[in-house]
């Protein structure tokens, strides 16, 4: 990252070197945030233009460099959200993220996948209808694998905040799942 804050002849290289790191797990949690929408990839997309043009900002002492870019996609995300009065509907075209989410299921039949489909199709509702910041800090969490310290750091809480949220998250998860028959 230091060859980007330099902004020297081997920062497209540097660029390029992050966007192939990085572009996956970004596109995985915007998509998840943006309730499928299409327009993850554009918040995608401003996150990696963010990165090229405030590069010089990064500091590398405070903050690993999958921290800052969580950082700058989640602040797009909220800044979308805001501006759209959250009214962000699920593509039902974009079949990425539904199939990279399902577990493989060691049994193929029939009644195992489609109960393997409705059950992530719930649990993905039950996550939908989460207010942000809590279905924010699960995402960040348990599905990309940021550390609570991370993860608190994206979401400008200290770490006892963050786990405060965490759990308010994890009950409020477990009431809409219980709301929609599946038991936890």
């Amino acid at each position: 990252m230091q060859k980007v804050a330099d902004a020297g002849e081997e920062a497209p290289d540097a660029f390029a070197e992050i966007v192939d790191a990085f572009l996956a797990p970004l596109t995985r949690y915007c998509r998840r945030m943006m309730h499928q929408s299409t327009d993850a990839d554009d918040m995608v997309q401003e996150a990696f233009a963010k990165v090229w043009t405030d590069a010089g900002r990064f500091n590398a002492e405070s903050a690993r460099l999958s921290t800052w870019l969580h950082q700058i996609a989640h602040n797009l995300c909220v800044d979308h959200f805001r501006k759209h009065n959250r009214m962000v509907e699920e593509d039902p075209t974009d079949q990425d993220s539904r199939i990279n989410d399902r577990a493989d299921s060691q049994d193929d039949a029939p009644d195992h996948r489609l109960f393997a489909e409705v059950t992530s199709d719930q649990v993905r509702q039950a996550l939908d209808d989460l207010p942000e910041r809590q279905r924010s800090a699960l995402l960040l969490c348990y599905y990309q694998g940021l550390s609570n310290r991370d993860t608190a750091a994206v979401l400008d809480l200290t770490v006892a905040a963050l786990e405060s949220l965490l759990a308010r998250a994890r009950r409020a998860l477990k009431q809409n799942l219980a709301d929609s028959s599946i038991r936890v």
